[in-house]
């Protein structure tokens, strides 16, 4: 089968996007991507890419086509200048590029306009659209800050309403997605549930308790306004006198440096910040948790997503501290792998890591009941079953999703 990947992001990028894509090539698909210029999270694009060059890359067996955008740099100006140079340039692209594919699946991240291009290559074709949703739109800027009540917000929900039922089949990374899709998108027909995995370098990390005397809490990830950061940092500050507890951030995003100023006016020693590092580091950090903490924005829509880390932190065997509501607490608390309270609440926070802390019989067993959790519901092989399933179309695709 031959198959176009649209999304704004691949690899020198980090998204799951590109394992997906790999793993796929492995099990003989034909799989090209169509995708923009490297510069996630910094916002500039690498001289390497520039004026023109490496427009088109053969990656691990992946064809990839490259369109023109606006560096995401910084501020919402450019952030939007990226988003719409990619919606544009990319559209272009698609209608001067080869048609031999089967099908076009969009893996989509934000924004919801990385789907355009398909949608006019569905147009032009008559090819299946397959949508692969892993942030709900326009709820993912509503968390940071935009307004429901305005203009721009009801122009990006009726724009993400059209190019959510113009799919011909739908996947999402969150049960609770579904909730949003049916009452607030419209749509009533299947939708099917594909989770992430988690990349193997994870699963061979040695599980088990605390050891030592020293507790290290590990959060990983893009550090962002919705990922409310600021909230570990408010919590490390309640708990600044305890000498026993390390809290490491590792990553890199628009509100890091808010993070890093806050933790400095707090006078924190007990707050390490290491930036963006290559996934090949990553398992030493994740070898060094004694539990993992995850943060979100206290926003009803945005409680939907199940962050990938979430799985990351599983596949380890590792507890998971958080402060947050809907999918990822609902998770934890099914596995029984970890603590959480409301989201952006620090001073809940402050008490589940004192606890945990000082109570360290049960760290083994909320880590075993994670490791077992991933492999029941998020391993890898149970994903590549579900997608190949999710890329079957049958000779009449229907419109159930309208």
């Amino acid at each position: 089968m031959k198959l176009l990947v649209v999304c704004q992001y691949f690899y020198p990028e980090q998204f799951k996007v590109n394992d997906i894509c790999f793993e796929l090539v492995k099990l003989g698909y034909d799989v090209t991507v169509l995708t923009g210029l490297p510069n996630y999270p910094y916002g500039v694009i690498p001289k390497d890419y520039r004026w023109f060059k490496r427009r088109y890359e053969d990656i691990n067996g992946v064809r990839v086509i490259r369109s023109c955008l606006i560096g995401r740099g910084q501020g919402q100006i450019r952030l939007a200048l990226n988003y719409v140079s990619f919606a544009v340039s990319s559209s272009i692209t698609a209608l001067f590029m080869k048609k031999d594919f089967d099908l076009v699946l969009v893996y989509q991240l934000s924004p919801i306009t990385m789907a355009l291009p398909a949608l006019l290559l569905k147009k032009l074709t008559g090819k299946p659209l397959l949508l692969y949703c892993q942030d709900l739109w326009p709820e993912s800027i509503v968390a940071a800050g935009l307004k429901t009540e305005g203009f721009i917000y009801t122009t990006l929900l009726g724009l993400s309403r059209y190019i959510y039922k113009r799919a011909d089949k739908l996947a999402i990374s969150s049960k609770l997605f579904e909730k949003y899709f049916k009452e607030v998108i419209g749509i009533n027909g299947d939708i099917q549930y594909l989770p992430v995995y988690a990349e193997s370098l994870f699963e061979n990390i040695e599980a088990g308790g605390t050891k030592g005397n020293v507790i290290n809490l590990v959060f990983a990830g893009n550090i962002g306004e919705m990922q409310s950061v600021e909230t570990i940092i408010k919590a490390a500050n309640e708990l600044k006198n305890l000498d026993k507890i390390i809290w490491h951030i590792v990553g890199d995003g628009s509100d890091r440096i808010n993070c890093e100023e806050l933790a400095t006016k707090c006078g924190l020693n007990n707050v390490i910040f290491y930036g963006q590092r290559p996934i090949e580091e990553m398992p030493d950090f994740y070898s060094m948790a004694d539990a993992f903490l995850v943060t979100l924005k206290a926003n009803k829509e945005i409680s939907y997503t199940l962050p990938n880390k979430v799985q990351s932190y599983m596949a380890t065997g590792k507890p998971i501290i958080g402060a947050i509501d809907g999918e990822t607490r609902l998770v934890i608390e099914e596995a029984g792998c970890g603590l959480c309270c409301k989201a952006e609440d620090h001073i809940a926070l402050a008490g589940l890591v004192r606890g945990f802390a000082f109570n360290t019989e049960n760290h083994s067993i909320m880590g075993k009941n994670a490791r077992k959790y991933y492999r029941e519901t998020f391993d890898k092989k149970i994903f590549m079953k579900s997608l190949i399933e999710f890329l079957t179309i049958e000779n009449r695709v229907s419109d159930y999703l309208r």
